[in-house]
């Protein structure tokens, strides 16, 4: 069992379903609506607890109901929440569009009390995050408290993966920090001004990103599979009909940090969160759609 630590953000998804996006103005009739536990750090952590992962999670919510699904969820997940509560804000939330038609998915994100979190949380958490074997950030919550973070890992000899969602702009200072990092497509090009479609594309993304500091950049693309440097592509798995690709990227991101934790080759540990990925998108919802180890470890095996 590997130990993962992972600095990120809690929200409450709401989500919709309709034919297609209203236009500014418009109203239209959806198609249904759930709400469940999500934010990108929430989901990363809880993909790597069901596949058996000691997964910490630190974050900031407030003190509501929907600190109170994100207890449950963490709980479900054999997470350890290493939590601030901040009664004076709110607890994240998430709106979600899903085009019915194709499972595609358009977000915003409002991460309420975690917005907050601060350079002095970190220090407060420097011991958990010392004594992980991966640590894992992302961009929901401030950059530099993210970069903080990596910090305090690299310091540590840990292992570093920074998923730079959303897209902002970054320094070679947070790069030379990332063992892995593991933008999608459009985080790619956010940050390398290349747009990346095809595997030829990928490649020239990454070379970008390693002179930029980056020691092994991963490139997730949906379907395709991921890009990993220096290897080449591993492709995604069919394990059933395209539900929602909701969380996906997050689903690879805590198989992949899994598996380094364990102690797995970085192409193996991109296989394994393509595997936990490609399960992920068969099944509606973000953190409730992350598999167990027993389905990562059959699809493998086909």
């Amino acid at each position: 069992m590997g130990k993962v630590v992972v600095l990120g953000v809690f929200v409450a998804d709401t989500a919709y379903r309709a034919d297609r996006m209203p236009r500014m103005g418009e109203t239209i009739l959806g198609k249904s609506f759930a709400i469940g536990p999500g934010g990108k750090g929430s989901n990363q952590a809880v993909a790597a607890g069901k596949l058996g992962a000691e997964v910490s999670f630190l974050t900031r919510l407030g003190d509501d109901d929907f600190a109170q699904m994100a207890l449950q969820t963490w709980k479900a997940a054999n997470v350890t929440p290493k939590v601030i509560t901040d009664a004076s804000s709110y607890t994240g939330a998430a709106y979600i569009f899903i085009d019915d038609n194709t499972g595609d998915n358009a977000i915003i994100i409002a991460p309420g009390a975690a917005a907050q979190f601060s350079l002095n949380d970190i220090s407060l958490n420097s011991e958990i995050i010392a004594g992980a074997d991966v640590f894992m950030t992302q961009l929901e919550q401030p950059i530099d408290v993210a970069k903080a973070g990596l910090e305090v890992a690299r310091k540590s000899g840990n292992i570093t993966i920074l998923n730079p969602a959303p897209a902002a702009s970054l320094g070679s200072d947070i790069f030379e920090l990332c063992d892995f990092i593991t933008p999608n497509e459009t985080e790619a090009e956010a940050l390398t001004g290349a747009t990346v479609k095809t595997v030829k594309d990928a490649k020239n993304a990454a070379e970008v990103l390693v002179a930029l500091g980056v020691k092994t950049p991963v490139i997730t693309m949906g379907e395709q599979g991921a890009y990993l440097h220096g290897y080449g592509m591993t492709p995604a798995f069919n394990a059933g009909p395209v539900v929602e690709t909701t969380g996906a990227g997050d689903a690879f991101n805590g198989g992949f940090a899994t598996a380094l934790s364990e102690g797995k080759s970085p192409e193996e540990a991109v296989r394994f969160g393509c595997a936990t990925a490609s399960i992920s998108v068969t099944r509606a919802g973000t953190a409730p759609a992350m598999p167990s180890r027993e389905e990562v470890e059959n699809l493998l095996c086909r």
